[in-house]
């Protein structure tokens, strides 16, 4: 008999390049985003958004903020980099059809974003429809 299989979720990464210095340096910022987005995407947030300022690690990183949120559905992610005008975004699901149009708008308008990068992949296309 064999099992049943779907995927388990979808994975979508941006990297957004030539944003504004002061909404890529603005805490309030991310954390509004954090709390929002889940709401807009119809998905249930099992945490409030934490946000951490990162310095500069003299190597890469010039530093910037990160922040989170833990949903039901998986999580969101944020990590600024103001001086170099860059973003990098997950948004991590077990739901399936995700409007990835509507998240790179809002994060284009959100951060002003002149251009932006995507990756998009299918998670657990094994994933089984039943308990073992």
């Amino acid at each position: 008999m064999s099992m049943k299989i779907c995927n388990f979720g979808e994975h979508f990464m941006i990297d957004g390049y030539g944003g504004s210095y002061d909404k890529l340096d603005d805490k309030s910022l991310l954390e509004l985003a954090l709390i929002e987005l889940p709401d807009k995407l119809k998905m249930k947030k099992l945490s409030k958004p934490y946000v951490f300022k990162a310095l500069d690690n003299k190597i890469k990183d010039p530093g910037g903020w990160s922040g989170f949120v833990v949903i039901a559905e998986s999580h969101i992610s944020i990590h600024t980099f103001p001086a170099r005008k860059f973003v990098s975004i997950d948004v991590y699901t077990c739901n399936n059809n995700i409007d990835r149009e509507f998240i790179k708008k809002y994060f284009k308008k959100l951060f002003k974003l002149k251009d932006i990068e995507e990756n998009f992949v299918k998670r657990g296309t094994r994933y089984p429809m039943e308990n073992f």
